[in-house]
């Protein structure tokens, strides 16, 4: 059968597009086109959760510091440990017993305490006592102990910011009445604990609070050492360096005694005592001077001179 020229070429047309399906095909499937959503706050946009931000971690601090309390350097109520510190030291210098010192630091072995570490020196909660305030009550003078009271009745109003004038001395009286009075001696307040004289020996040296912290007394060995005052022994011991055997009294949160270089301790730690008891016995430890009782009287840590706390002799 002879084909026209027509039928001739529909039969190649058709042959070539066949081919051209079958090349498509077996070539696999081609890459579509990314697809950019246009449309800013469409139901597409918001059904897609966000993704979380992973949040930004703090640099953990250094261990050293965090062991050594450092971040407290410099607080008031805190203390950074120097060289050759002792807690007993430090309790000494603060108005502290060494066993609270250890208590409120969680301290398990009191002797272990590093150079650099910061430790708290108060009692927690204490910001103000720890910054060496300290509130006490007004004490009355008695200057004005003298004068009537005036009652608020119903015949005798009180008057704001006005005081009768009858029951107020006149301004001369009252000058005259205040330049017979002899004047008072100031003296650091006590407490109302009214120390007394440790030992009964001759005073050898002097309160200097660059060389001596206390006062120096003399006497023979075995000769008695008396509480200055009411109190509880907070150390016994011979921990200190300089100190020898060392008893040191806490009277109340403001005052300690500490009576050095004895050469025997008749009370125990925790022990409460009384104003006048003997407590311990003279001696010559860690002294190169000889036999003596050096005496100390420390306010809030603070040494002061203990003779203008003293009754005169």
């Amino acid at each position: 059968m002879i084909l026209n020229s027509f039928q001739r070429r529909f039969t190649v047309l058709a042959l070539a597009t066949l081919l051209f399906l079958v090349v498509g095909c077996s070539s696999g499937p081609r890459a579509l086109a990314p697809v950019e959503d246009r449309l800013e706050g469409s139901a597409l946009q918001t059904a897609v959760p966000a993704v979380p931000v992973a949040a930004t971690k703090a640099p953990n601090p250094e261990p050293e510091k965090v062991l050594l309390g450092a971040e407290n350097a410099g607080k008031p109520g805190y203390y950074t440990i120097r060289q050759g510190d002792t807690l007993t030291r430090i309790g000494l210098d603060n108005g502290h017993a060494w066993r609270d010192l250890a208590k409120w630091n969680n301290l398990e072995n009191p002797n272990l305490i590093e150079v650099g570490q910061v430790i708290r020196i108060a009692p927690p909660n204490a910001a103000v006592e720890a910054a060496g305030v300290v509130v006490r009550p007004v004490v009355n003078s008695g200057v004005n102990s003298s004068l009537p009271s005036v009652k608020a009745t119903a015949a005798n109003p009180p008057v704001e910011g006005s005081t009768k004038s009858a029951a107020l001395p006149s301004a001369a009286n009252a000058s005259a009445s205040a330049s017979a009075l002899p004047a008072a001696p100031v003296l650091p307040v006590d407490e109302g604990l009214g120390f007394i004289w440790p030992a009964t020996g001759p005073l050898l040296t002097g309160f200097d609070e660059a060389k001596n912290k206390g006062l120096d007394i003399g006497g023979k060995a075995g000769d008695a050492v008396l509480a200055a005052a009411d109190g509880q022994v907070v150390y016994a011991g011979a921990g200190l360096r300089g100190y020898g055997n060392l008893l040191i009294l806490k009277h109340n949160n403001i005052f300690l005694t500490a009576y050095a270089h004895n050469q025997a301790l008749l009370v125990k730690e925790d022990q409460k005592v009384k104003k006048g008891q003997k407590i311990a016995e003279m001696g010559s430890s860690d002294s190169p001077s000889g036999v003596k009782l050096h005496f100390e009287i420390r306010r809030q840590g603070k040494p002061v001179d203990p003779a203008k706390l003293l009754p005169a002799r």
